[in-house]
């Protein structure tokens, strides 16, 4: 077990711990280390970067002012991994959800998440962003059908 932080992206603050978690895994701290996003308590962070700080690991984020929460009513029950697959398109309120992943096995969903592509029903989709929403527990992958993938 590990410690994770998560660590506001402001040198003239000195980095102020914002969340931490002290006995978390390695695999879904890379799992984290994947997301652009992290939802908390309603608010929206965008990664900036990460680090490893002597035996802790450190995601920096600052606050994601053009980015909105999605579906918080929604929310999984946290016995498996969800990833949600959500069709990404510019200036949209709302993103659709295309398929939900569910997984027992963390390397499994961590491989799932560092993809840039997937092939479902037929299309192949290609990465935009990915997000952890602790609001409802899931790992959101945000995609684009491409041209290949009609």
């Amino acid at each position: 077990m590990a410690r994770l932080e998560y660590r506001l992206f402001d040198e003239g603050k000195q980095f102020p711990v914002q969340y931490f978690y002290d006995r978390i895994g390695k695999p879904e701290i890379a799992m984290r280390m994947t997301c652009d996003y992290f939802v908390k308590a309603g608010q929206i962070f965008e990664k900036t970067s990460v680090a490893i700080d002597g035996g802790t690991y450190v995601i920096y984020v600052q606050p994601a002012v053009e980015e909105h929460v999605v579906d918080p009513k929604q929310k999984a029950d946290g016995k498996t991994i969800r990833i949600e697959l959500r069709q990404f398109q510019e200036d949209a309120a709302y993103y659709p959800v295309i398929h939900k992943y569910e997984f027992r096995d963390e390397m499994e969903a961590l491989l799932h998440m560092q993809s840039n592509f997937l092939y479902l029903y037929g299309k192949e989709w290609e990465k935009t962003s990915a997000e952890i929403d602790e609001d409802r527990n899931v790992y959101v992958w945000y995609a684009k059908a491409t041209e290949l993938g009609g």
